[in-house]
């Protein structure tokens, strides 16, 4: 890694950084303008199972935010966070089984419901993108939560495995489940109806909507890719040749030249960048970026760019200028990375280690499409 030429035209400033007492499993940055909340406000968990609320006022003036520790350790670890699309709620769930439940209140985050699970792990949970229903795993069933009346309205049964992701389809109508043999899809206008099954031929592990709803990428446990066009569901996309499991997939929130956005799979220590080829027949091309030297814990696009951020177990940040060449590298974990966030207006950019940091970055260049106003 060192000695890697750097793009001096992209730079990321550390603004803050805290602790926590483990490996931060999560971070969520709150909706860019949500009530009650100020910007650039996030919540991070971690391994011990600590939610910290990390808060920054704009008239103060220092970049280090308040926070306040919404639970303390428990010992056992908290596996996954969500905020609704609003900035009302924070959601929260583990190793205990339980889904514990904030509501913003005159700018504080009050506790306002424990769903208790036990012995069911949560490790997955998605706010729905349009109303404020909460899609949560328990085993082989999904249960959602309707913060609106406080009780749960659905409770679904993948039946074939456990369930193994959670997402909604951009337009909040349809709730997305992946697991052994497939992805199922439920309307959230009639639960009790049979869900759109997409069969795959080992197990759907990750999946992800392209932000216009049109595509569905599916990381599966045969080490392949599926893209799945809505339209057209029966005919997928497939990629293959990957060193190990598939772990992220993301997909930038424009089109790009030729009309579709791009995918980005990492496996390993790779990341591939997929674009969408003209050739019906062809279907996705893909370039390998390959500079981590272990694991590749997390990644995301920068929003409104091609910009993509990735984080390694080996310790660095590199952010990739057009998806394509390397633009800057940052440390700041020395046992490694866990996790990533871009702002959702892409100013700033979170990450979390191993051992407990939780450092924030400002994007202060714009220049190829790298840093926001």
């Amino acid at each position: 890694m060192p000695g890697v030429k750097k793009d001096k035209q992209a730079s990321l400033q550390l603004l803050w950084q805290q602790t926590l007492s483990d490996y931060i499993t999560s971070l969520v940055w709150f909706p860019d303008g949500a009530a009650s909340v100020p910007p650039n406000s996030l919540i991070a968990s971690s391994a011990a199972g600590e939610v910290a609320f990390y808060r920054h006022h704009p008239q103060t003036k220092t970049p280090s935010p308040d926070s306040i520790l919404l639970q303390a350790a428990t010992g056992q670890s908290i596996d996954c966070l969500a905020i609704s699309h609003d900035g009302q709620f924070i959601a929260a769930g583990g190793q205990n089984g339980e889904v514990k439940i904030w509501q913003m209140q005159t700018g504080e985050p009050i506790l306002v419901a424990t769903l208790a699970n036990a012995p069911a792990w949560v490790d997955q949970m998605a706010w729905n993108p349009k109303q404020n229903l909460l899609a949560f795993s328990l085993g082989r069933y999904v249960q959602v939560w309707d913060a609106e009346i406080g009780e749960v309205a659905a409770t679904l049964n993948f039946e074939n495995s456990s369930v193994l992701d959670i997402t909604w389809h951009p337009d909040g109508d349809r709730l997305t489940v992946a697991g052994y043999q497939g992805v199922k899809v439920w309307s959230t206008q009639d639960w009790d109806e049979d869900p759109y099954f997409v069969e795959i031929p080992s197990a759907s592990a990750i999946i992800a909507w392209s932000p216009e709803g049109k595509y569905i990428a599916s990381g599966n446990l045969d080490r392949t890719i599926s893209v799945i066009e809505w339209e057209n569901p029966t005919i997928p996309w497939v990629m293959r040749g990957f060193s190990g499991k598939i772990r992220q997939l993301v997909w930038t929130d424009t089109a790009q030249k030729r009309g579709a956005p791009l995918l980005a799979s990492s496996s390993s220590q790779s990341i591939v960048v997929w674009e969408k080829d003209p050739d019906e027949l062809i279907g996705w091309n893909g370039h390998v970026l390959g500079e981590h030297d272990d694991r590749v814990q997390a990644m995301q696009f920068q929003p409104g760019t091609a910009t993509l951020a990735s984080a390694g177990a080996d310790g660095w940040i590199v952010i990739w200028q057009k998806a394509a060449r390397i633009g800057q590298m940052v440390e700041g974990a020395p046992a490694g990375f866990s996790c990533l966030a871009w702002h959702p207006k892409g100013r700033q950019l979170a990450a979390g280690g191993q051992s407990g940091e939780v450092l924030v970055w400002a994007s202060i260049v714009r220049a190829q499409g790298f840093g926001q106003k």
